[in-house]
């Protein structure tokens, strides 16, 4: 296995030439980065800018995918294909129209709410969720016709529930796991996890300490974590999102937690019950060691290498395959 393809469903770092050539050399040939997370319309716009050109001055690296025929263009020569993606629905002002214009600059991938609620629908961080507004129902349906990918990993158990269901396309958890193996108000419970499979949808495995605990410890401990998930959710809807935050200014993690919105300390993921992990369990966020924590599933037994080579990077393709073409007759 090793030299396969691989795909993270979700980063949230800075790139430069030196983080996409470790993207590349490790084997990664897609990611979803996060292009903003409070940020409004003017604001994300500034971002898709940089990261335009970014790709332009190492375009022998890298390319933006528009496509799922894109990813396969990145595989075949060596490339890093950037999935322009927000963690939160900030970026469409409210303006149901705002949808296609970032359809048409590339965004591919939407995480509905982040840590707060929107008006959209709850956060999981929220104590009640109220669930999928109208104006969500809205967005949902346009997401569905322009080709965008809708993302549920951030967002409150009754909201997920109701924005699968109103989906016409299967959705992405692109990182988060199962609330069952790790108990964090960050994962996701059973009934939405059901509801995702029964809908095609993809759950992206989450190696991010907070979220994992001892099973980011070693590369082992992330094998048994995605093994787990196969066992439960079924190997076609099983993939990866390791929340890699490469060459991140100082202040990224106040400006994720907080954004504008707060004065208060917000833990985000974090947990204040609990110790920070060991400095040694870093060592994992590394992209060399994706495909090592693919080839040890094989090695081990856990997987075959076919049902490795689709959480590693068959499932996500097939999602965006579908997932990032509109629908018949939906754009001018």
């Amino acid at each position: 296995m090793s030299g396969a393809p691989v795909i993270d469903g979700l980063q949230c770092g800075r790139y430069d030439r030196d983080v996409l050539e470790q993207l590349r050399d490790g084997g990664v040939r897609a990611v979803t980065i996060t292009a903003s997370f409070w940020e409004d319309a003017l604001e994300t716009m500034d971002a898709l800018t940089g990261w335009n050109d970014v790709v332009r001055e190492h375009g022998d690296v890298a390319l933006i995918a528009r496509s799922g025929a894109d990813i396969d263009e990145a595989v075949a020569s060596d490339r890093v294909a950037i999935v322009l993606g927000t963690q939160n629905a900030s970026l469409f002002n409210e303006r149901i129209g705002f949808i296609e214009h970032f359809w048409n600059l590339g965004v591919r991938v939407v995480q509905l709410t982040y840590n707060i609620q929107n008006a959209i629908g709850s956060s999981c961080y929220e104590p009640v969720d109220t669930g999928l507004s109208r104006f969500g129902h809205e967005v949902v349906g346009e997401m569905n016709r322009v080709g965008m990918v809708v993302d549920l990993s951030h967002v409150g158990e009754r909201t997920s529930l109701e924005a699968i269901e109103a989906s016409e396309r299967p959705v992405a958890i692109n990182h988060a796991n199962a609330r069952s193996i790790y108990d964090h108000a960050r994962n996701k419970g059973d009934d939405v996890l059901r509801a995702l499979v029964a809908r095609g949808g993809v759950l992206g495995v989450c190696t991010y300490n907070n979220i994992a605990g001892e099973y980011a410890a070693t590369l082992d401990g992330s094998a048994e974590l995605i093994a787990k998930h196969v066992e439960l959710l079924g190997v076609d809807h099983v993939a990866y999102g390791s929340d890699l935050d490469p060459n991140a200014p100082e202040n990224n993690l106040a400006w994720m937690r907080n954004g504008r919105w707060s004065r208060k300390v917000q833990h985000g993921a974090s947990r204040p019950d609990i110790a920070p992990p060991p400095a040694a369990w870093i060592d994992n966020f590394d992209f060399h060691k994706f495909g090592e924590v693919r080839d040890r599933l094989v090695e081990r037994g856990l997987l075959t290498a076919e049902e490795a080579g689709q959480v590693f990077f068959g499932n996500w393709k097939r999602l965006y395959d579908d997932g990032f073409a509109p629908a018949a007759g939906a754009l001018a």
